[in-house]
Parts: C-alpha cells; sequence; structure tokens
C-alpha cells in the first residue's frame, strides 16, 4: 500500500495496484520459486536446519487459508514462530539501544527534511499513500531490499546508522527503513504485512497526543526517542486525532524472531529467502556481508552517500 493509486478494495481492506509490490500484488508462482532455490541451497550447502522452511513452502497454501483472520500475512508464512502482536525492547536490544542513543541526529536530519513540504505539496523523495482520511507520507531509504539512494543521501546519518543495526533486513524484499509521517485526522485502514517473519520497529521522532497504533486489536501509543516493536503480520491500523503531525523511523528485521544469529556458516541462512534477495545467496548465508547493501560496500546504480 505504497501510492496515491492504492484505491483497489477488497475484502473490506485497501490493497495498492502497483505491480512492484510484493505483499499487495501476489506475484504467481512465488512459493515454487522458493521451493526451487531451497532445493538449490540443498544441493550445493545442506538440508540441515531446513526442514520447517521447507515444510512451510510445501504447505503454504494450507497454512495461509487456515490462519485466523487476527494474522493473516499476505505473502508468505513461516510454521512455529512466536506470535504475539507486540514484542520486548528485548527482542531487538542492540537495535533498540542505537536507535534511542541517536534519537536527536535522527530527528534533526528530518526536521530538515521536512522543511520541504513548506514549498510544495508533494517534495522529491517522498510518497503519498492512500488512506480513508487524512494524509499519510514516507520518505523511503530502503524500499523492498532496496536502496533508495538520492533519499539516502538526503539524510547521511540516519543511512549509516542502519548499517550498525544488527537486525536490520537489507537485502531482501522483506525489509524498507522509511519516515512516515502522519496529517492529523489521518485514519489508516486495517491490513496484514507480508510475512511473519519479521519484526517491524517504529521509533517515534515527533509524536503528539491523541494518535494510536492498534495491531491484533491491542492498542499503543507512540513516544518521543523510544522503539515500539510488533507483528505487522496482525491485523493493524493506525490514526491520529491530534493537532501536528506524527513523524516516526520506520526500521523492519528479523530480530530473535527466527532464531538465527549472525554466522558464516551457509546452513545457517535463513535460504529460503534467496529467490527475494537482490544480494545473492552469499548475502543471506551471513548478514554482516550484505554486499547487496550501499552500506555494506556498493549501492546500487549510483555511489553511497558520504557523512
Amino acid at each position: 500500500m505504497q501510492s496515491a493509486e492504492a484505491n483497489g478494495v477488497q475484502n473490506g481492506f485497501v490493497y495498492c495496484q502497483s505491480p512492484e509490490c510484493v505483499r499487495c500484488s501476489h506475484h504467481d508462482g512465488l512459493n515454487q520459486k522458493l521451493y526451487h532455490n531451497l532445493q538449490e541451497y540443498a544441493k550445493r550447502y545442506s538440508w540441515s536446519g531446513m526442514g520447517r522452511i521447507h515444510k512451510g513452502i510445501r504447505e503454504q497454501g494450507r497454512y495461509l487459508n487456515s490462519r485466523p483472520s487476527i494474522q493473516k500475512p499476505e505473502v508468505f508464512f513461516l510454521p512455529d514462530l512466536p506470535t504475539t502482536p507486540y514484542f520486548s525492547r528485548d527482542a531487538q536490544k542492540h537495535d533498540v539501544e542505537l536507535l534511542e542513543r541517536n534519537f536527536q541526529t535522527i530527528l534533526c536530519e528530518f526536521e530538515t527534511l521536512y522543511k520541504a513540504f513548506s514549498n510544495c505539496s508533494l517534495p522529491q523523495g517522498w510518497k503519498m499513500n492512500s488512506t480513508p482520511s487524512g494524509e499519510w507520507f514516507t520518505f523511503y531509504l530502503v524500499n523492498q531490499g532496496m536502496c533508495v539512494p538520492r533519499n539516502c543521501r538526503r539524510c547521511p546519518r540516519t543511512y549509516r546508522l542502519l548499517g550498525s543495526l544488527r537486525t536490520c533486513i537489507g537485502n531482501n524484499v522483506f525489509g524498507n527503513a522509511c519516515i512516515s509521517v502522519l496529517s492529523p485526522g489521518t485514519v489508516i485502514a486495517e491490513h496484514y504485512g507480508p510475512t511473519n517473519i519479521r519484526i517491524r520497529c517504529h521509533l517515534g521522532l515527533k509524536t503528539p497526543s491523541n494518535c494510536e497504533l492498534v495491531v491484533g486489536g491491542e492498542p499503543q501509543c507512540w513516544a518521543e526517542g523510544r522503539c515500539l516493536l510488533f507483528d505487522d503480520s496482525f491485523l493493524h491500523t493506525a490514526f491520529h486525532e491530534g493537532e501536528f503531525s506524527v513523524w516516526g523511523l520506520v526500521v523492519l528485521g528479523t530480530g530473535d524472531k527466527l532464531g538465527w544469529q549472525p554466522c558464516p556458516v551457509p546452513s545457517a541462512a535463513p535460504a529460503w529467502l534467496e529467490s527475494l534477495c537482490p544480494g545473492g545467496l552469499r548475502a543471506l548465508a551471513c548478514p554482516r556481508w550484505k554486499h547487496s547493501c550501499p552500506w555494506h560496500g556498493r549501492a546500487p546504480h549510483e555511489q553511497a552517500p558520504s557523512a
């Protein structure tokens, strides 16, 4: 749900119509592609530790069709993972502390960035999302696993900070990092995220009163300089009834949800993500390599920004 053209409605929920959106386009043959790539990975390395992934891909249709309406990811469901709308800060302790320590740095960059709204309705680099009411803007640094170099150059410190996060998904289509802004009166329609393998982290930058996030029927409020972790495969919505715009940095990571830790041993990788990874197999084998991510080496198409 990423563009102003997102006005299609199915089953009471709003869907975007962009063919590039992995959550909303419902790619045909995705499970077959995942299964094929998993088999190729196993031939090259090992089936060790891949049992639940193998089962999950093989029985994906049954899992998604049998999921309760409270949690129903649009693209991929992996069984036997923690099932809870919100996660404690310990799930991403290192990254949460790092983001909160650098709160002022991030805020200063985005305050400068946001000034462009005084000159035009939708400044370059920002996207307007479809909402039943109000306005919801996003400014992507990483969109579906791909860096947005022009935007990253405008926020060099935040960009480099993302490279220091241990659990940030930066090399496959389930990974995003963006600034999100809600104007007063905005309601985001209830929707599901694409998968249950990730944890979404919101760092509050400007959080006036009377704004709320509801995940799996449980409401929570944002706080400035504090991270809020949740599983967006649960049905979720947000609304803002305050007087000033809400700003937040949104980062997606695996946390400890998958049970994999950074490791140079290829068999420890979530291999089934290979078909969704722009960077190739090696980037998945060890998250620290991440050679497809601009902050870990070369940027796609353009030079990486400098601080």
